[in-house]
């Protein structure tokens, strides 16, 4: 795919920061993932199908997001998450965010890549479970089990 960086970028840039912005939860690291998900754009441009640019840019965006909180080691404060759904629901304001990155961090070094992807379908992006399991390629069933046990580590994460 021939690619024209800056058209790309013009045009979907402020779809992307809002994608990293949502789920990063702080200006700095979603600006970091946005480029990162440019540079990756580039990287891979002759492996990739443009025929859905948006589609394709939005999913690259989630998973760089998803690496960037798998991958950082703060530790929030509070041990304040009861549920993934709160996570989910996060505020505007900054110490809430921070919080739950944390938490989602914590949570998120212990799982497969492909759980992370379901969480943030379902309960980030508001997909039903059929949705989710015709994205990830697996059954309801086997979505709602990875949810159910994602759950179960978040207890346990904040139990300790």
């Amino acid at each position: 795919m021939a690619i024209d960086a800056d058209a790309y970028y013009r045009r979907y840039a402020p779809m992307v920061l809002r994608r990293c912005r949502r789920m990063l939860g702080d200006e700095a690291r979603a600006v970091d993932a946005m480029q990162d998900t440019f540079v990756k754009l580039l990287t891979y441009q002759d492996r990739l199908d443009d025929s859905a640019p948006s589609s394709l840019l939005y999913r690259m965006a989630t998973n760089v997001c998803l690496n960037t909180i798998r991958s950082s080691k703060r530790k929030p404060d509070a041990r304040n998450g009861d549920l993934l759904e709160r996570i989910a629901a996060t505020g505007d304001d900054q110490e809430s965010r921070a919080s739950a990155g944390g938490i989602l961090g914590r949570l998120f070094a212990r799982e497969k890549e492909s759980t992370q992807t379901i969480a943030v379908l379902h309960l980030l992006d508001g997909m039903t479970l059929q949705e989710v399991a015709t994205e990830v390629g697996m059954s309801v069933s086997g979505v709602r089990k990875r949810l159910r046990n994602l759950r179960a580590n978040l207890h346990e994460l904040e139990g300790v």
